[in-house]
């Protein structure tokens, strides 16, 4: 860690200019002229990165989760989706769950893409492709039909939550990635509370036009993100050696501040060099781990938190929509609230994370023994806002320990790819034939955690042990 402050230092410092213009005091010293033009630049920056790409993932998760709240949209009315497509059980899960193999399949491949597209191009791809497959679903007739298009959606989509993060690590160091990463995604987790409401809202366009509420959902989730990739392509700032908004100096400066690891957009070239260090590294392997049984064991429940909620038995389909939007909103209330703390040094990552996980298996050890059905919404809102600030929490250091623009774009693809097996196993282990009470359910998801803080502690471990490891040899070159 000593070593990094100590480049972020030389760098910043061999990139200040001689002679400050004539805009700022020249009484100001070097290093408060820097800090005026740093700040200047990357407010520029943050209103496209942490601003644009924020209300971009607010749509794209609304596109998520409003796909659990069509299950019991109109269900009174006879117009649910489940009973006009004729889908049984098994059928509704699966067409929740191709959704995350294609994101499974297309998540590690389309963030490397990058590389060879600039990000304000591929970014417009990704944006209308979901879209417009996502307006597509309010067309679909039978099961073969909504597979196809879940399919399709889940392959637009998956390049773009990945692919933001590669993108900010081509413009922010790691320490300056906490607050930023974990504002983007709370930002999402609101869309869970939006989601909710606009699923409540054009429930009551039933039959408007002809088509039914759970058609309407689709096509006007849709509709925006068509419309935001517009924006993407004209106004997204691609590398700093390009971005349009930035003066010569301002670029002169950015390109200057970042580590010499970091990945960088004149490097278009493959690097099996860097592939070969990634595979061979043991991070890979246990942040694995932690994805992949975080995912499962917290995340598996949002796939049919709408459903839960409404067998807990005290609220009708329409409500059940509304008693869906708080534990997205304290998820984004915690959230930012981790982001602040980590970003001024209030709590480290590590432990923050393993104790995330531990909170969460307490809520479910709730969920199976207490009955009270008040007291089960309570823990599931804690429950929720948990499960989705670990990852942000997390990811800066799983950032920092990838080596290489080609090791971050894949490590970062790769990573976030094993989320997904939430979405492929979720919605199997909250089947509603372990309902009303789904204890099996959370049974099952508590052992995955157990697994999850493993995998956080042998990564915490590691990329300790590699910590330690830079700041010997910093120290041998000092001395030498």
């Amino acid at each position: 860690m000593g070593s990094d402050k100590r480049d972020e230092l030389e760098v910043i410092t061999s990139s200040i200019p001689s002679t400050p213009p004539n805009d700022i005091n020249r009484k100001d010293s070097k290093s408060e002229y820097n800090a005026k033009l740093e700040k200047k630049a990357m407010r520029k920056i943050d209103f496209w990165l942490v601003g644009f790409y924020s209300i971009v993932y607010i749509f794209r998760v609304i596109d998520s989760n409003n796909y659990s709240n069509a299950a019991i949209i109109n269900l009174e009315a006879g117009t649910g989706i489940k009973k006009e497509l004729d889908f049984n059980s098994s059928q509704w899960a699966w067409t929740q769950s191709i959704f995350s193999y294609s994101y499974l399949i297309f998540e590690p491949t389309n963030t490397i893409l990058l590389k060879r597209i600039t990000p304000s191009r591929w970014m417009f791809v990704l944006i209308l492709s979901w879209g417009i497959c996502a307006c597509a679903a309010g067309a679909a007739q039978d099961f073969p039909g909504m597979m196809c298009v879940r399919f399709a959606i889940g392959m637009a989509e998956a390049g773009f939550y990945p692919s933001v993060l590669y993108h900010m690590a081509f413009w922010y160091k790691p320490s300056e990635l906490r607050w930023r990463i974990a504002l983007f995604y709370s930002l999402g987790q609101v869309s869970g509370a939006l989601s909710g409401l606009l699923a409540y809202a054009i429930s009551f366009m039933d039959g408007a036009g002809g088509l039914s509420g759970w058609r309407w959902l689709f096509v006007i989730e849709g509709l925006p993100a068509i419309v935001l990739s517009v924006v993407a392509l004209f106004g997204l700032p691609d590398y700093p050696e390009t971005a349009r908004m930035l003066t010569e100096e301002e670029r002169n400066f950015l390109k200057g501040r970042l580590f010499s690891s970091a990945p960088s957009g004149k490097d278009k070239s493959w690097s099996w060099r860097d592939m070969k260090t990634l595979l061979f590294s043991p991070t890979l392997y246990t942040f694995t781990v932690y994805w992949i049984e975080h995912g499962i064991g917290g995340f598996g429940v949002n796939y049919a938190l709408p459903t839960v909620i409404y067998e807990l038995g005290f609220t009708t389909t329409a409500l059940s929509q509304l008693m869906n939007i708080p534990p997205y909103v304290a998820c984004f209330f915690f959230l930012n609230t981790l982001g602040y703390l980590l970003h001024k040094g209030g709590i480290r990552p590590w432990t923050t994370a393993v104790a995330i996980e531990s909170t969460i298996i307490i809520c479910y050890i709730i969920l199976i023994t207490v009955p009270n059905s008040i007291v089960k919404y309570l823990a599931l809102v804690v429950a929720t806002a948990c499960a989705g600030s670990a990852y942000p929490v997390i990811w800066p250091e799983r950032i920092r320990a990838l080596e290489g623009t080609v090791a971050v774009g894949i490590g970062i693809g790769l990573t976030n790819a094993m989320a997904q097996f939430s979405g492929i196993v979720g919605p199997h282990v909250y089947s509603t034939v372990f309902g009303p009470t789904y204890r099996v359910s959370y049974v099952i998801c508590l052992c995955f955690l157990c697994a999850a803080i493993s995998g956080i502690l042998a990564s915490w471990w590691l990329v300790w042990r590699k910590d330690r490891k830079n700041e010997l040899e910093a120290g041998i070159e000092d001395d030498a």
